[in-house]
Order: C-alpha cells, then sequence, then structure tokens
C-alpha cells in the first residue's frame, strides 16, 4: 500500500503588514503626543477677551508675566535678568519674530508695561497680548 506523502511547508510568519501596522502606530502616536504638548508650559491665568484669535506663528516669542510680577523669556522658569539682551539678540537674528506677551491677571501692570516698553526699545516690530476667549 502506498502513502501519499505530502509535501510540508514550514509556516512562515509575514512580517511586511505588521512593520506597515507599526509604522502606522508610531506616526499616530507621534502627531498625537505633539499635538498634547501645551505649547505654554507656565501656567498664567489670562484674562479674557473678545476678538481674540489663536494664531501662534513659528517663529514666535513668548513673553511671559506671572502673578508675582516675574517677566519669563521663552520657556524659562526663573526671572530673566537679562531680559532686553535677550530681546535685542532675537530681533538681530529674526526681525521678523512675533513677540507674545502674556501677562496673568493678577500681574503688576507696571511689569507688562516695562515688558512692552523693552520690546518697542528693542525694535521689535510684530508684538501680540495672550488673552482667553
Amino acid at each position: 500500500m502506498r502513502r501519499d506523502r505530502r509535501i510540508l511547508t514550514q509556516p512562515a510568519v509575514i512580517i511586511i503588514p505588521m512593520i506597515d501596522i507599526m509604522l502606522f502606530l508610531l506616526v499616530f502616536f507621534m502627531i498625537s503626543s505633539i499635538s498634547m504638548i501645551q505649547a505654554n508650559a507656565i501656567r498664567v491665568n489670562l484674562p479674557a477677551g473678545q476678538a481674540a484669535e489663536n494664531d501662534v506663528k513659528p517663529h514666535t516669542v513668548m513673553i511671559t508675566i506671572t502673578s508675582s510680577g516675574d517677566i519669563l523669556y521663552e520657556q524659562e522658569t526663573k526671572p530673566s535678568s537679562d531680559f532686553d539682551e535677550k530681546i535685542k539678540k532675537k530681533v538681530v537674528e529674526d526681525p521678523d519674530a512675533v513677540f507674545v506677551v502674556r501677562g496673568d491677571r493678577k500681574a503688576p501692570y507696571e511689569n507688562i508695561a516695562y515688558a512692552l516698553d523693552s520690546l518697542k526699545a528693542a525694535g521689535v516690530q510684530h508684538i501680540s497680548i495672550s488673552v482667553d476667549k
């Protein structure tokens, strides 16, 4: 009696679709994590405004005035002692930079005025004031 011999094939793991799915998941989580990162890490209680626009440009410089009156340049966590020099340096590097002043609603007005005066004295052309809608 003759036996039928089957041709045995080794099972193969096809990894091409798995690589595609992993790449898709990687891109998805990278994009979603970027959107979760808040552009303004320092918590400031902004005043409300009626005609506020949500417009952050790529060459935007954040100037934050905390409720205690500290003036912070970009994402610094301590007050900047060389605030005027940093502004002048940034204006020389990028004359079209937009400086956004984020003043806490309880911040002393003289500190906000000082920041605005410093920006104007440094020759900043584009100044915005950030408020909540």
